[in-house]
């Protein structure tokens, strides 16, 4: 299995969201903007439906982890996701598939949508996945600097963990040896 990597750049990201509005891509747009902005495994983001969008707070039990998860969305996201979904049924699973009635996408669907939704962009060709998952973690860390509230996130053991999941361990051993010369 390789290593995938978050997405770092800003404007990347920012021209994906727009490419995804401008096509009317609903269900792609809210599946990379709920796994920039919540940080949950794809595993978990799948099976949300329009009702839990609805609530104030995400309330999931974790896949990988069977643990509870409480997470509050940053409003603005929230209500814009709310607004695309206002005229589906609470029931409607928000990352539908296209085959059959109100099925959630699959994890293998999703991986060739993402690949699909970054070649155009030079990005390591490390993209599956947790790349939306990392590139909460990588942006949160680099806004907040606190290793310790991500690591609680992602319900990671160790801090280093965490920063070596988002690629910040990488980065910096990356821009220590560049300028290392003897």
């Amino acid at each position: 299995m390789k290593f995938v990597q978050p997405i770092r750049d800003k404007e990347i990201i920012a021209d994906i969201r727009k490419r995804l509005l401008a096509k009317n891509n609903k269900r792609d747009y809210i599946l990379f903007s709920l796994g920039i902005n919540c940080g949950f495994r794809i595993s978990d983001i799948l099976p949300l439906r329009v009702y839990d969008l609805k609530k104030r707070t995400l309330q999931i039990r974790e896949k990988k982890t069977k643990k509870w998860k409480t997470f509050e969305m940053n409003t603005t996201v929230r209500r814009e996701l709310l607004d695309l979904v206002k005229d589906w049924d609470d029931m409607d699973y928000l990352i539908k598939s296209r085959e059959g009635v109100n099925k959630p996408l699959t994890r293998s669907m999703t991986y060739k949508i993402l690949r699909k939704l970054t070649e155009r962009y030079n990005i390591d060709g490390s993209i599956g996945n947790h790349t939306l998952r990392k590139t909460y973690g990588y942006h949160f860390y680099m806004a907040t600097k606190d290793v310790v509230a991500l690591q609680k996130i992602f319900n990671h053991s160790d801090p280093s963990i965490t920063l070596r999941y988002i690629g910040y361990t990488q980065d910096i051993m990356g821009s220590i040896t560049k300028k290392f010369r003897l």
